[in-house]
């Protein structure tokens, strides 16, 4: 194990990749789901105050910044209004989500069921970004994923307590991040997808 103070590095990198990627945006080299993006800063918010909640600790740092990197990807992407997205099923579903954890925690108290739907909330807001990501590997940063993942692999690492609430995010966050790597390189190396002409997103 990690000492725990390692779950700064894993912050660190976090918000490293969202500052990277709020300025690929604002460049219009990364087109952001802004729908997606909204729920990927208050999903993980709600799991923060949850954990802060539970006693968590350090743990907690890592869910602070996949919620705050998130949030100033939102804030660039409505400023320069690229791809602003319009609202489409799975973000109700995942807005209804991530509203029902919000009162979870707030009205009955139970911060580890408030994690779960959290996580829950978004994983359903990814699914829209997984599937531009498959129709446009191009329009995504790749390092973003891969600092934000490797975050959550040191913040696993720092882990002493293995209850679900200290845990659970970070090991979502390690799998989305994994997911979404290996659509967007699988994609981009499909030959149908080669464009000369086309600068690489990293």
């Amino acid at each position: 194990m990690l000492d725990p103070h390692w779950v700064f590095v894993s912050a660190v990198l976090g918000l490293a990749g969202s500052v990277r990627y709020a300025f690929s945006t604002m460049r219009g080299t990364a087109r952001p789901n802004l729908v997606t993006w909204s729920l990927w800063a208050a999903a993980p918010l709600i799991g923060f105050f949850a954990q802060l909640d539970a006693g968590v600790g350090m743990p907690a740092v890592q869910t602070l910044a996949a919620g705050v990197g998130p949030l100033a990807v939102v804030v660039c992407a409505v400023l320069t209004r690229h791809n602003l997205a319009r609202l489409g099923t799975f973000d109700v579903v995942c807005a209804v989500i991530a509203v029902v954890a919000l009162g979870v925690w707030l009205g009955l108290g139970q911060a580890p069921l408030a994690v779960v739907c959290a996580v829950a909330a978004d994983a359903a807001a990814a699914l829209p970004t997984a599937l531009k990501a498959w129709r446009d590997p191009y329009s995504e940063n790749l390092l973003f994923y891969v600092l934000v993942g490797t975050g959550a692999a040191v913040t696993l690492l720092t882990i002493t307590s293995w209850q679900p609430e200290a845990w659970a995010f970070a090991v979502y966050v390690l799998a989305l991040c994994a997911v979404l790597v290996s659509i967007v390189s699988v994609r981009r190396r499909a030959p149908h997808r080669a464009q000369p002409g086309r600068v690489s997103r990293v």
